[in-house]
C-alpha cells in the first residue's frame, strides 16, 4: 500500500516536471541546476510550515474572513513567497538563466519540489491510505502549483530582462502577489464551500490553465 501511496503522490510531478522540460526546446537547462531547484524547493516546506504555525495561531478572523486569512496569507501569499525565494536565491542571477523560458523553467521546478513534499505529507501521513485523495491532488493541487509557477516565472523573466527600472520594479513584485492571488483563490473557493462559489471553481480551474499556456507559450514562440 505505501508504495502505491509513494508512487500515487510523485507521478503528477514527474509528469508535469517532464512536460516542462521539454517545451524548452532551444537552450535545456542543467539537470544538475533543476534538481538543485527541485530539492530547495522541498525543502522550503519546513519554513512554510513553520510561518503558517504562527500565522494560524494568531488568526482572529471567524467565517468567511478567517478562510480567507487562511486562503490568501497563510496559503497562498506564504508558499508562494517562500517558493519565489528558492528561484530568487538560487538561480536568478545565474548565467545559466539566460532567456526568458528559463524563468518559468525554474520556477516550476521549484513550485513541484514545494508540491511533491506536501502532496506525500497529505497523501501518506494526513489521509493515510486514502488513493482518492492523491488522486484528487494530483488532477488539481499539483498542477494548480505548476500554474502558479508559471505565472511567477513570467513576471521573473520579465523584470530580468526588462531596462526600465520602473518596469523591473513592478513585473518583480507582480512576480509575488499575482501567483499569490491566483493561490489564494484556488483555496478559498475549495475552503469556503459556498455553492455559488463551486460553480465557478472549474471554469476558474479552466482559465488557470489557458492563462497559463498563453504565458508559456509566449516564451517559447
Amino acid at each position: 500500500m505505501l508504495t502505491r501511496l509513494i508512487i500515487i503522490s510523485i507521478t503528477p510531478t514527474i509528469a508535469l516536471g517532464i512536460g516542462i522540460y521539454l517545451t524548452d526546446r532551444r537552450d535545456k537547462e542543467p539537470w544538475s541546476l533543476l534538481l538543485r531547484i527541485f530539492l530547495m524547493g522541498a525543502l522550503s516546506v519546513i519554513p512554510v510550515i513553520i510561518v503558517q504555525k504562527v500565522l494560524l495561531s494568531i488568526n482572529i478572523f471567524s467565517g468567511l474572513l478567517s478562510i480567507a486569512y487562511t486562503a490568501f496569507i497563510v496559503a497562498g501569499l506564504i508558499e508562494e513567497f517562500f517558493k519565489r525565494s528558492v528561484v530568487i536565491h538560487g538561480v536568478y542571477k545565474d548565467e545559466r538563466f539566460d532567456e526568458k523560458l528559463d524563468g518559468i523553467v525554474y520556477s516550476v521546478f521549484s513550485a513541484l519540489g514545494f508540491a511533491t513534499v506536501e502532496n506525500i505529507m497529505y497523501v501518506i501521513f494526513r489521509y493515510t491510505g486514502n488513493y482518492y485523495v492523491g488522486i484528487l491532488r494530483g488532477l488539481l493541487s499539483v498542477p494548480g502549483h505548476m500554474l502558479f509557477g508559471i505565472t511567477m516565472g513570467y513576471y521573473l523573466s520579465l523584470s530580468k530582462y526588462t531596462e526600465d527600472p520602473a518596469l523591473k520594479s513592478h513585473y518583480y513584485k507582480m512576480s509575488l502577489v499575482i501567483p499569490a492571488i491566483l493561490h489564494g483563490l484556488f483555496n478559498f473557493i475549495l475552503m469556503a464551500q459556498v455553492p455559488i462559489l463551486m460553480t465557478i471553481f472549474v471554469p476558474y480551474v479552466v482559465y488557470l490553465w489557458v492563462n497559463n499556456l498563453r504565458k508559456l507559450n509566449e516564451f517559447i514562440t
